[in-house]
């Protein structure tokens, strides 16, 4: 079976000789060596170019006629959940939607970003007592990781 490390090793030579913000999300190898690498970039998107040069030089270093492999290297789709500090921090002031282990959903702003916690802001209209006119309330709130399911952007086309 192909090296988890040897497979992580060529990816970062590759992004550190690209040098434009490339990042692993995920890698993966089945035990019949299907090797699943999906990138990310900030700033920016990743480009075919991104994803080939990625692929090459994985696939120039492993030697087929040892083990066969298949590979395939892909950008990380906007469908799915962020799934890495540095996607957080890439979509610091992106609408996200945040599903928690208990089911409840907020959907907000994200404006911060660490290892263990994400900071979401949301507005909402509230008409106070006594009052005619409906006033925004916007409210920061602090998640921690460890209780988040999901976290996915929301997609809006203006």
């Amino acid at each position: 079976m192909i090296s988890k490390k040897t497979v992580e090793a060529l990816i970062n030579e590759r992004i550190a000789e690209l040098a434009s913000g490339l990042f692993v999300v995920e890698l993966t190898i089945s035990s019949n060596n299907v090797i699943h690498v999906e990138l990310d970039k900030n700033p920016g998107n990743v480009s075919v170019m991104d994803c080939m040069s990625v692929s090459r030089n994985v696939e120039h270093n492993l030697d087929r006629e040892e083990e066969d492999f298949e590979l395939h290297v892909s950008s990380a789709g906007l469908d799915k959940p962020l799934r890495v500090l540095a996607q957080y921090e890439k979509n610091i002031g992106r609408g996200v939607k945040v599903v928690f282990h208990n089911g409840k959903k907020l959907e907000g702003t994200l404006i911060a970003a660490s290892a263990n916690e994400i900071t979401l802001e949301t507005t909402r209209q509230e008409k106070p007592e006594g009052k005619k006119k409906k006033e925004t309330i916007v409210e920061q709130h602090v998640l921690q990781l460890e209780e988040v399911k999901e976290t996915k952007i929301i997609i809006t086309f203006k």
